[in-house]
């Protein structure tokens, strides 16, 4: 699991590597934590990579979060906070007392290093009402990061539960915190321009701005193979949860394999739909045309979109996918839902593909579409260079030092 590098800006032989950003300290004194809810395991390169944005810009930065691993901490000038968190699927109301109970921890280690810094940066985090309180009483300018609205994608997901506790109670919750969040921070900072619309931050427009936090190592995802040299492999890299719609495609991978084609599938990725997923007729399917090959370590995320000519994204709720980024950068064609801040970068026909909605019928017609486009290498080259100009790291430090200079020392 690794990122972009920040040990101090040099790599392992101790010289300064391709991230010219990078600096053994920042010369405006600035102190930052950077708090996060605890994340499963796959998710924790999203907080590697946003580490090696803000390390060269920042002189300390202590992050706050739960479950992350030590080792994955590769400078002197950053210190974690840890708490512990399980992440097994329970029940609503036990759900929302771990909640809680995750957030006094949270709010706990925010104030034991509160003193020592300038800012407070949320990051990627389901709604933390107290810890945000916390940081506000304390005086501490609070900037929120986000990737997606996480009232949206409880909604969408629980709509059909409308009868039950946890479909009545959770979406509430989440976006009553979350409102109250946009209107306590000092700044919101989203992926990309439509996000500002689709999370409803109209009424925040003048405190809210545009930069991408996670972008891909272009060292490391880059064209391998050409697109023409690639067998018709479909696939899915991700979080196997319910707003990412991974058994809507499931539904629709089973009525392309029963048909006249070639199209084999890859799905990759862990979560609480993981069995569902194993266990599925498409996965069981004699016919050997589909593959679940589990959880899939980072470093061998590259040659596996190397592989892919499509990469289906059928999410109900999105903020900026990395995966759609990085399968960019490595010339594999994306098909996705119009959700999020998607729309940004998929023009369809151009940068990549869009699909009407994530039902079965539509998914599996879209893969068809696309596959039978004779312009597919010309809209992978479109993507890459899209990617190769506006998502950089370089541009990515840049965006975020602008945003940061204010709070430091003078």
């Amino acid at each position: 699991m690794k990122g972009h590098s920040w040990n101090d800006g040099r790599d392992e032989e101790g010289t300064h590597g391709e991230n010219k950003h990078m600096t053994t300290s920042a010369p405006n004194g600035l102190r930052i934590c950077l708090i996060t809810t605890p994340l499963p395991e796959g998710l924790y390169v999203l907080v590697e990579n946003f580490l090696s944005i803000l390390a060269p810009l920042a002189n300390e930065i202590y992050l706050v979060t739960g479950n992350f691993p030590e080792d994955a901490i590769g400078s002197a000038r950053i210190h974690l906070r840890n708490i512990s968190y399980d992440h097994r699927k329970q029940s609503a109301l036990i759900r929302i007392v771990k909640n809680f109970i995750g957030q006094l921890k949270l709010s706990y280690g925010l104030a034991r290093i509160i003193g020592g810094v300038d800012a407070v940066i949320f990051f990627l985090a389901t709604p933390l009402v107290l810890p945000m309180l916390a940081a506000k009483l304390l005086r501490r300018k609070v900037i929120v990061v986000g990737a997606g609205s996480w009232s949206g994608s409880t909604g969408r997901v629980h709509s059909g539960r409308l009868l039950d506790l946890e479909g009545r109670i959770l979406p509430w919750i989440v976006s009553l915190e979350e409102r109250l969040n946009y209107r306590l921070c000092d700044r919101i900072v989203v992926l990309s321009p439509g996000l500002i619309q689709a999370q409803g931050l109209e009424k925040h427009r003048d405190k809210t701005s545009v930069a991408h936090c996670n972008p891909p190592d272009l060292r490391e995802f880059r064209v391998q193979r050409p697109l023409g040299g690639r067998e018709n492999l479909v696939g899915y890299i991700g979080r196997l949860s319910e707003e990412k719609g991974i058994l809507n495609l499931m539904e629709a991978i089973s009525a392309l394999i029963t048909g006249e084609n070639d199209i084999q599938f890859l799905i990759g990725g862990d979560g609480p739909l993981r069995s569902e997923v194993e266990e599925h007729p498409a996965t069981k399917h004699p016919g050997g045309r589909v593959d679940y090959a589990g959880w899939v370590p980072y470093d061998r995320v590259p040659d596996i979109l190397n592989r892919l000519k499509l990469l289906v994204l059928p999410s109900y709720s999105e903020g900026l996918p990395t995966i759609m980024l990085e399968a960019m950068a490595c010339g594999a064609v994306v098909l996705a839902t119009p959700v999020g801040g998607i729309p940004d970068i998929i023009r369809d026909g151009e940068t990549g593909f869009i699909m009407e909605d994530n039902s079965a019928e539509c998914i599996a017609r879209s893969i068809v579409r696309v596959l039978d486009n004779e312009d597919l290498e010309q809209v992978a080259g479109n993507a890459r260079a899209l990617v190769e100009k506006e998502y950089t790291y370089e541009a990515a430090v840049e965006k975020y030092g602008s945003l940061l200079s204010q709070y430091a020392h003078k």
